[in-house]
This record gives structure tokens, sequence and C-alpha cells, in this order.
């Protein structure tokens, strides 16, 4: 993959990669390969052999757990300069599947471990990102078992917009913010343990008291990013 290509990544700064020196990236890039992928395509499977490890490019994906009855629950979400994909694990745990058009930077499993060996900044990056995901992943839990719907739902407007902030280069939530949420209603519902009636109802609310408004189905104005951290603030 060429360099040229590399420096006009939208996520150099944010992805794992910008712990590295150029002669770094150089080599880095001669490993690893861009593969497109269409909303609903599966990434990775559970059970299945771990082969391969990434950078999310753009787009978003989701993290799914199932039950031995067949039922998933979407236990993580990956969004533009997160890493997917799992080292030093001979399978993977999680299916992981798009829920929109995304793209990503790809390297397989085993080098990129032999790379991390070589690159400490990189290794120690990717700890500190493993590590934040675990209190994420904590906080999630608290999330599902003692936030209010109201909490829950404004929670994760926050964590979509600052996530989109970033993407866009800006940073903070002082103004006005609009952004297209990345999954439809239902798949909020199961993000947060909750029915598609209950967060119409939520976001319904949000856009009666003046907080957001919204736009279509998918298009989301943070008019009020103090209100909304307000009623998150429980988190």
């Amino acid at each position: 993959m060429s360099t040229e290509i590399c420096a006009d990544c939208p996520v150099r700064k944010h992805a794992l990669c910008s712990s590295l020196d150029d002669e770094g990236v150089i080599t880095f890039t001669g490993l690893c390969q861009r593969r497109c992928i269409m909303a609903g395509e599966t990434v990775m499977w559970a059970g299945d052999e771990s082969r391969i490890c990434a950078n999310l490019l753009s787009g978003v994906l989701k993290m799914v757990a199932a039950t031995a009855d067949g039922r998933e629950q979407i236990v993580g979400l990956f969004y533009p300069a997160d890493f997917v994909g799992e080292p030093y694990a001979e399978e993977h745990a999680f299916t992981v599947t798009a829920l929109t058009n995304a793209e990503l930077c790809t390297i397989q499993r085993r080098p990129f471990e032999h790379f991390l060996e070589e690159h400490s900044r990189m290794e120690n990056l990717l700890l500190q990102r493993t590590l934040r995901a675990l209190k994420e992943a904590r906080r999630r839990m608290l999330c599902l078992a003692r936030l209010s719907a109201g909490e829950k739902v404004a929670g994760l407007l926050i964590d979509m917009a600052a996530r989109a902030e970033r993407c866009a280069r800006r940073s903070g939530l002082n103004q006005p913010v609009t952004f297209d949420l990345p999954m439809t209603r239902g798949h909020m519902a199961d993000v947060l343990g909750m029915t598609i009636e209950t967060v119409s109802r939520q976001l319904t609310k949000l856009k009666g008291a003046g907080v957001l408004a919204l736009s279509g189905n998918r298009t989301v104005t943070i008019k009020d990013a103090h209100a909304l951290r307000a009623r998150a603030a429980a988190r």
C-alpha cells in the first residue's frame, strides 16, 4: 500500500499508526491492505481462526455476542480510528459486522504481532486502548443494569457525537453539532437493551425539550450539549 495513500488517511492522527515514525510507517504500510465492505457484511466470525487485525478508516462496525439459543447482543461498536481484532488470540471471541459501508486497513495477525514486538510505542498505545475498551465495557454493564432509559439514550448520543466530531477533526461539543446516526434505532435499542419504541420515545422527549433536533431518520443536531450531558450525568 502506497505511503502517499497513508498521508491522506482520514484517521492517520488518531489510529494506532500515529505512534510510528516515518520509517515505521513505511514498514507498516508494506504489511497492510485496504478493504472496502458493505453494510451487513461480516468481517470476523466468533469461533473462527483469528487471522487479521485492522484499523477502521470509515464507517461503523458492531461487535456481537450470541447466546446458546441464537439470540444476539451488541457488546461494542467500532468507529473510525478504532482498532479491530484480537492479537495473541487464536480465534475470534465475537462476531464483527458492518453497520454501514466501511473501509478497513487490514494486516495479517501474526505479522502484526511481530511488528508490535519491534515497535514498543505502538504496543503501548494498543495496551492503553485495550484497557480503555475494558473500562467502557464495565461502564456499559452499569448502563444496562442501573440507568434509566433517558440516561442511556443521552449517553449513547454523547458518545456518537464525540466520535463524529473527532472524525471531522473538530474538538468539543460547545457549539451545536449535526451528525448522522451511524445506526438505526433498532441497533440503538440492541446496544442499550431497550425496545425500539422506548428509544424513539426518548428521542422525541429530547426533541420536545429543545435538547436536540431530528431531521429525517438519521440526522441529529445537538442544540444544547450541556443539557444532554446533564441527562446522562448518572453514567
